[in-house]
């Protein structure tokens, strides 16, 4: 039975001459629609469409043929379909879907490109999968390197997390399927999440932990919001009436719907008056609660209405929720001209294969020990957990149930096939569960050998083999990359830095591959010639490391965070202003984050922002502009050559960071202001062009609420990373 068929027919008229009303009529604004749909809607068919009917769904207008908003967890693939009322898988054969490359991989891509490939593609699942609302991508600043949930995220840079966000919005929604970005704002850690009262400045906010958020929103036109479990002044991220009100709503223009994080509301009159329009999960314990359905007791539910009805509050705030939710639905349950959707298919696959590629960084490689070239060893030891540890599992609630994950010991046997012996030792213990989150593990994790029996084993792997390939890092475990819960330490777990330096002293081709979405630190690096970011992959994980290690692939990925040697160089932790215990946590490093806080101090990283190595080599030169004044409404044209100065093709990323000289309030020594990827052959060269105008110098001035740009002298860095810069040009600011 369609829609048409619960709908009243006017007198007089036959099912033949039937007329669209206004609200189902495409044809018509959108605005329009919403309007129209509103008359016909009775009070508590308001209130029921504010909030969850279950774990993962809003009710629509049953009456009316508005259908209800499924959402579906995020942000690196479609996650398996759940239980109506519990976290619990539902057991469907399926829902298995594309993993895709977590957050931290796509933007050290440094490529919009990618960015957009991700979009489209996930979307296209989400579509599939009939959702509507997609919860990601997640934008919040990697401000420490413990905080578990930076995996999820896109790096410490505000301009590189914008630039990478947009195309991922904008190519998801074009499937009709919302992004829904998060966590606004300032969800900077894990621990005490629920606790934490932030206390940030506001030249910090703005500069730092907003810019992301609002390109989402202006230039990415995100349908969708997400509020943040963590308070700002003192009133949790779900409803707190300068993030949701002034800011998003109000200064930036938000016209699309604040959804609650699942447990992140809890106050009524707060969520009424402090910007939240649609809550989801605060009771989900079934009816232990004692009401008929333990949904009618959210806050906008139930307790709305009877302040409503007792003329407490009024029906403003109600209206505008629900303008706002419609508008969602439309644009996406109701959207009868979005596209088909597709899952698994060979073109995802790919696509995750690809951004996977792009993404891994080669951070370190004395002595040209990368690329492995097949032909030329005999022999390769695979050491290391994480060489067979499935990572699309675990990790809170971006874990998935993928169709299929390659591990990188999978995609290094495939790769050499039967020339190479391909031997394998465990070397450490880092999980023994032969499940998670519902998936069965593709490898036999059950152990009955102690450490040191897998060390002498690992070694004695090592000493017989060509070339060693150490898979180590964090796994997604508790406090190991994981939501709800920090790192404890900078370190890497499990006794791995001693084992990476035995494996050291046995063989000197020892490449170590660090998988994990966060910084760790490297006490043996000097010890060890060649060091790869792997990141968390997804399905092609073993497939694009194998690429990237045996050279099918040149490395091109940057890092977009920095890595500290030690926890003391991070700003946060410098300024002991890290506190993973409730209460109110003061951001005392400010607007200097990453390497902002580095070069502050005069603190070398281990690696830098922006860093990552390559196969062949380039150069920079020839860095000018057009002319050396710059004019409120005028722009300067900046240009580099890039040339390809080795022996392969590939690609490099050109950074341009732009340093006020002198100015009236603190500044960092330089902050990044553009950056364009480039793929050249062997010899070959290419101009790269920058534009810079006035809104490339400004400042947040707290005291004035108003981006400001200072008259003087500004240096123009540009590099391939915050620390290896090639060439400079000064210019002057003319107000």
């Amino acid at each position: 039975m369609g829609i048409w068929s619960l709908l009243p027919i006017a007198c007089g008229t036959s099912a033949g001459d039937r007329q669209l009303p206004p609200y189902l009529d495409e044809s018509v604004s959108l605005e329009e629609r919403i309007e129209d749909a509103m008359k016909r809607m009775t009070l508590e068919e308001k209130i029921a469409v504010l909030h969850a009917q279950s774990k993962f769904s809003s009710r629509g207008v049953p009456r009316l043929g508005i259908p209800e908003l499924w959402c579906t967890d995020g942000p690196h693939g479609i996650r398996a379909e759940g239980a109506w009322d519990e976290w619990r898988q539902a057991g469907w054969t399926n829902d298995s879907c594309t993993a895709f490359p977590a957050l931290t991989c796509l933007t050290a891509t440094w490529n919009p490109a990618m960015s957009a490939l991700y979009g489209r593609s996930i979307g296209e699942e989400a579509r599939y999968r009939d959702k509507d609302v997609l919860l990601g991508p997640g934008v919040n600043i990697y401000r420490t390197p413990l905080n578990g949930r930076n995996f999820e995220y896109m790096g410490e840079d505000p301009y590189l997390a914008s630039r990478m966000v947009v195309p991922y919005v904008q190519e998801v929604q074009k499937n009709g399927v919302a992004a829904c970005v998060k966590h606004f704002a300032l969800n900077n850690q894990e621990s005490s999440r629920h606790t934490t009262d932030v206390d940030v400045d506001d030249r910090a906010l703005y500069e730092i932990y907003l810019p992301a958020f609002r390109a989402a929103v202006q230039e990415g036109g995100a349908w969708s919001v997400m509020g943040s479990y963590n308070l700002y002044r003192g009133e949790h991220g779900c409803h707190n009436r300068r993030l949701l009100c002034d800011i998003l709503k109000g200064e930036w223009g938000f016209d699309g719907a604040v959804i609650s994080d699942w447990g992140g509301t809890h106050n009524t009159e707060q969520a009424i008056a402090n910007g939240l329009d649609l809550e989801f999960g605060t009771w989900t314990n079934g009816l232990s609660s004692g009401a008929k359905n333990a949904y009618d007791s959210y806050h906008l539910a139930f307790p709305y209405l009877d302040l409503l009805r007792r003329g407490v509050v009024s029906e403003s705030d109600l209206d505008d929720k629900v303008r706002r939710v419609l508008r969602l639905n439309f644009r996406t349950a109701m959207n009868t001209r979005k596209p088909f959707g597709s899952l698994n298919s060979p073109e995802h696959l790919m696509a995750a294969r690809q951004i996977a590629c792009e993404g891994i960084v080669l951070l370190k490689n004395e002595g040209e020990i990368l690329p492995i070239n097949p032909s030329g060893v005999k022999k390769i030891a695979v050491i290391g957990e994480n060489a067979v540890k499935m990572m699309t599992v675990g990790g809170g609630s971006s874990s998935l149930k993928a169709r299929y994950e390659c591990s990188p010991l999978e995609g290094i046997v495939k790769a050499v096939g039967d020339r190479v012996d391909v031997i394998y030792e465990r070397g450490y213990i880092g999980g023994l569960s032969p499940m998670s989150d519902g998936v069965v593990a593709g490898y036999d994790l059950s152990e009955s050998r102690t450490a040191d029996e897998l060390l002498v084993d690992a070694l004695t792997a090592a000493r017989t083999a060509d070339v060693v390939l150490f898979f180590g890092g964090l796994n997604k475990n508790s406090h190991q990359d994981c939501e709800d819960s920090d790192r404890l330490s900078l370190s890497l777990p499990y006794d791995q830095d001693r084992l990476i330096r035995e494996l050291a002293q046995v063989n000197r081709n020892l490449v170590v591959v660090n998988i994990s979405g966060n910084a760790v630190s490297m006490p043996w690096i000097a010890e060890v010639p060649a060091v790869v970011q792997g990141w968390y992959l997804g399905s092609e994980a073993g497939y694009a490391l194998s690429d990237v290690l045996f050279g099918k692939v040149n490395p091109s990925g940057k890092l977009p965070f920095t890595f500290p040697v030690h926890l003391e160089d991070n700003g946060a932790h410098a300024t002991n202003s890290y506190m993973p215990g409730p209460g109110v946590n003061r951001y005392a490093e400010g607007l200097f984050v990453g390497y902002r806080w580095h070069e502050k101090q005069g603190v070398a990283p281990l690696f830098a922002f922006g860093h990552g190595l390559s196969y062949t080599t380039f150069e920079i030169s020839d860095v000018r502009m057009d002319r050396d004044r710059l004019t409120k409404s005028g722009s300067l044209h900046l240009t580099a050559r890039l040339t390809n100065t080795g022996e392969r093709s590939g690609s490099e990323v050109v950074q341009l960071y732009i340093g006020d000289e002198k100015s009236s309030l603190p500044r960092p020594v330089k902050e990044l202001k553009g950056f364009e990827k480039v793929t050249l052959n062997p010899g070959e060269e290419r101009t790269v062009n920058f534009i810079i105008t006035p809104d490339d110098l400004k400042y947040y001035d707290d005291e004035k609420h108003a981006w400001v740009v200072e008259p003087g002298r500004f240096t123009a860095h540009v590099g391939v990373s915050s620390a290896d810069i090639r060439g400079t040009v000064a210019f002057y600011y003319d107000a």
